[in-house]
């Protein structure tokens, strides 16, 4: 693991996505008389819990907008703006730079738009167009159809479609073949059409588009190879213990709790070695039991939805900038943060009872006189794991902590002569709070660059946040080598060696994070560092570089061929870039993803900027991208064979290819095929890591190479 993300407890936390279709979202419609010529239409989603879908009024440079659209409004007048309803939260994607508006699943989410009647004997026909997104993958756009009809007798209007409106996406059968001829035959007065542009390959039967491709979902089923395939991982709940566990560590350093355990430990050495054993190990356990409450309390009361939210909003992430800059002058000695001392005194008073209520009012006391070295501590520990939105990282943060900062006490408690081979306090633990406070202090600025691409303020980008970096550990080194003091600083005669080495460390950590400014010339962006994962903002995200321009041959040939993350050379349309695969003889990579898939940005940005992975995507496979949330519209509206839904725009489409050939609707999906379009391994979903995705791309290369080997 990175050293620098451990001290800073990083809880990185592993999901995949697993192959099945969601249907997150019920729609029903309703329509209310207001008078003789007024009514109302009512558009009502139910969304299942941890999901949600985004206003009609959010930025469209995101997520979906959901939108209302009529087919035609000859028989009605639309009157003033659709109104909404529901459980709704605003704030700014951190990773779309686009402010957010979404309702979340506690309550219905409710559209409603008041109409004048013109004519009342025409319907009202059209579909509702919406995403539905939860903390790990959003799927693509989806059309839920609508038909109203106002009677003309004075009855009550009723909606006259509601199956539709239920929206209801089934599993491709896929078992069941296209039979291209036995349609054609059968279709009676209907156009049967290879149609072009973003339609070529598709079969189009009057309004009807089939988009299986027979062969690749028989080898779907029984891939060329035993590659690929990710399994979900959980490993991210064990860091987040581990992080915790090192912060505890961390904290017994501090001169709030190390001068304490000598104290502690001979306290419980009065007696018997087996009792001072054993009260040293129920001293240990109060800690334990005491943090962990606290972690369970924010898990309990706060929630995974709100824990969440944390991360994408930017109101709580400027809070924490502000929070992070108070921790970090309170370490550097300007002030101290407690607790009232009347706390201490009470819990101390209790102390002196003595027994299993005594040794625990010890452990509470303990608690709350030194909170003021480990309350910036834990307040890191806790944000950085409810920001990831896990909803038992509070809880295993403070399990981790509270473990690392109890596990010395009990130990000395035990073998109380491991007390001689300790350091004795001095000036420094003071320098150990310094440390930590220009920790905090880069960290704080972490946070506000989250909350500048979320709010789209554009001022802390790249350069100017790698900048303020290497100032900030600069000056931690020019502390540790004694050019700056602070407060509580004693005066330092002659530097330690251990005090020259770590300095020696931290230049050597300011040349590493000078290094993020080379231009690297293959991807045309800054070379982001390793280190700064998901600490520094995206390398593209910058003041001073532009994108690099595709090549003008193959642009003209095929129109989709662009450049996609990384100045990777792609195709945003299957059959371009199939033809183009075939004609170049190489592989495909089908990456099925979305401007609004999260997980799908981790990839582009923390594995495909790998030179080894890079290489491959652009020199050996041919990557067709193909967006599920495209909202360019076809020339024609089809309906789908295999699910009956309308296909009414880019998005539409290569969402409907997906489920037809694959049975998967979440994105990211990536799918290794030969160009005779046979899949060679199993699909991949989202799995961080560098490595696991390298071998599921050479592991796949090696498969087609032994075929074709074979073949000459």
């Amino acid at each position: 693991m990175r050293p620098f993300i451990f001290i800073l407890f990083f809880a990185l936390s592993g999901v995949a996505v697993q192959a099945q279709i969601f249907n997150p979202v019920k729609w029903k419609f309703e329509i209310e008389k207001l008078s003789e010529k007024e009514y109302k239409l009512k558009y009502i989603a139910k969304v299942d819990k941890g999901w949600t879908v985004y206003s009609q009024y959010t930025s469209d440079e995101g997520p979906v907008p959901t939108s209302v659209n009529y087919e035609k409004l000859d028989g009605i007048q639309l009157v003033g703006k659709a109104m909404e309803y529901g459980s709704k939260k605003e704030g700014m994607d951190p990773l779309f730079e686009v402010n957010v508006i979404k309702f979340l699943s506690d309550k219905p989410f409710i559209i409603e738009q008041k109409i004048k009647v013109k004519d009342p004997s025409k319907p009202i026909t059209g579909y509702v167009n919406y995403m539905a997104c939860d903390s790990e993958k959003c799927l693509p756009p989806t059309d839920a159809d609508f038909s109203f009809k106002i009677p003309l007798d004075g009855a009550s209007p009723m909606p006259t479609d509601t199956k539709t409106a239920e929206n209801i996406i089934s599993p491709v059968d896929p078992h069941q073949t296209t039979q291209v001829d036995t349609a054609i035959d059968t279709a009676e007065n209907s156009t049967v059409k290879i149609a072009n542009d973003f339609e070529v390959g598709a079969i189009i039967i009057g309004d009807k588009i089939d988009q299986k491709v027979p062969s690749l979902v028989a080898t779907y089923e029984k891939p060329l190879s035993d590659c690929g395939g990710t399994e979900e991982k959980k490993e991210g709940l064990l860091w987040t213990f581990i992080f915790g566990l090192l912060g505890g560590f961390i904290a017994l350093l501090t001169p709030c709790v190390f001068p304490m355990l000598p104290i502690t430990v001979s306290f419980f050495t009065k007696d018997t070695k087996r009792k001072g054993w054993v009260n040293g190990l129920i001293y240990g356990l109060s800690i334990i039991v005491i943090y962990v409450l606290i972690g369970l309390l924010i898990t309990i009361f706060v929630g995974p939805e709100a824990l969440n939210r944390l991360s994408v909003n930017w109101i709580a992430n400027t809070l924490f900038f502000l929070i992070f800059i108070a921790f970090a002058f309170s370490f550097f000695g300007f002030y101290e943060i407690t607790l009232p001392s009347s706390w201490s005194t009470k819990s101390d008073s209790m102390a002196d009872k003595g027994g299993l209520i005594g040794i625990f009012f010890m452990a509470f006391t303990l608690a709350l006189v030194s909170f003021s070295c480990t309350g910036p501590i834990i307040g890191t520990a806790i944000v950085q794991a409810a920001t990831k939105g896990e909803y038992l990282g509070p809880f295993l943060v403070m399990l981790g902590f509270s473990t690392g900062l109890a596990l010395p006490f009990g130990l000395f408690a035990a073998f109380p002569a491991w007390l001689n081979t300790l350091p004795k306090s001095g000036s420094w633990m003071n320098s150990v709070k310094v440390v930590l406070g220009f920790l905090e202090l880069a960290l704080a600025f972490k946070f506000l660059s989250v909350a500048d691409m979320t709010n789209g303020w554009g001022f802390l980008k790249y350069e100017l946040f790698m900048g303020i970096w290497i100032l900030v550990f600069a000056a931690m080194a020019l502390y540790l080598f004694g050019f700056i003091k602070f407060p509580h600083d004693s005066p330092i005669k002659k530097l330690s060696k251990t005090r020259m080495a770590i300095g020696a460390l931290v230049v050597g950590l300011v040349f590493y994070l000078i290094s993020g400014f080379r231009i690297n010339d293959k991807t045309g962006d800054y070379n982001a560092l390793a280190l700064m994962s998901g600490l520094a903002p995206p390398a593209h995200y910058n003041f001073f570089i532009k994108p690099q321009e595709v090549d003008v041959s193959i642009k003209a040939k095929y129109p989709s061929f662009s450049k996609c993350a990384n100045n990777i050379d792609c195709f945003k349309d299957y059959f371009e870039g199939m033809a183009y695969a075939k004609e170049t003889n190489k592989p495909v990579i089908l990456d099925f993803t979305g401007h609004g898939c999260v997980n799908c940005r981790k990839t582009e940005e923390h594995i495909w900027v790998d030179d080894r992975i890079r290489k491959i995507l652009n020199d050996e496979l041919v990557l067709i991208s193909l967006y599920v949330d495209d909202d360019k519209k076809l020339s024609d509206v089809y309906i789908s064979k295999q699910s009956g839904k309308k296909i009414r725009n880019v998005g539409n489409k290569w969402a409907d290819f997906q489920i037809v050939n694959f049975q998967q609707n979440s994105q990211p999906l990536y799918v290794m095929t030969t160009n005779n379009q046979e899949v060679i391994s199993k699909p991949r979903g989202f799995v961080e890591g560098i490595d696991g995705y390298l071998d599921f791309l050479n592991c796949s290369m090696a498969e087609v190479k032994m075929r074709s080997s074979n073949t000459q």
